[in-house]
């Protein structure tokens, strides 16, 4: 059996440390990609971020972490996902080519395919489908912040793989 470590990730959702406990010399305050503040546990219930799985005896090579979107705990958004949310928001704030109804829609399809669930790819069929109605520049900006968000499933809906 195995036991997962912390992870170290910064407000906006670079992992600095995806082993906190077995290699606490690679934490930082700040991250040196954004200067960000990093965190080790949930804003809200403060428990730990899972980070790297580790199982005794075991060496895993080539393995990419990336932080969670959402805590395994209480289930809350964590701050990068919200700031991605933020973000996409702001960009459909200053397009003018889809109405209010489109750009709500936009934003609740984003949210949805964060989360893995059977309305994943087709919340990801929306995003494809609705957002060609944004301008070329906008449109690139906000699929780039969808594939981020993504899951899986919805990264490969939205890139056409």
């Amino acid at each position: 059996m195995g036991h997962y470590d912390t992870a170290q990730v910064c407000l906006n959702g670079h992992t600095i440390n995806d082993t906190v406990n077995r290699h606490p010399e690679f934490n930082q305050k700040f991250c040196d990609k954004c200067g960000a503040e990093t965190i080790t546990a949930c804003p809200e219930c403060e428990t730990p971020i899972r980070g790297d799985y580790h199982v005794d005896g075991v060496v895993a090579i080539g393995h990419q972490y990336t932080p969670p979107s959402y805590c395994h705990n209480c289930g809350n958004a964590f701050p990068w996902l919200q700031t991605a949310l933020e973000s996409a928001q702001e960009l459909l704030d200053i397009d003018e080519s889809i109405n209010d109804s489109d750009k709500a829609l936009l934003i609740n399809s984003m949210k949805e395919i964060s989360k893995d669930t059977p309305k994943t790819e087709v919340n990801a069929l929306k995003i494809k489908k609705i957002a060609k109605k944004l301008g070329s520049d906008t449109y690139d900006a906000f699929i780039k912040i969808a594939v981020d968000v993504g899951t899986e499933i919805a990264k490969k809906s939205l890139l056409g793989s």
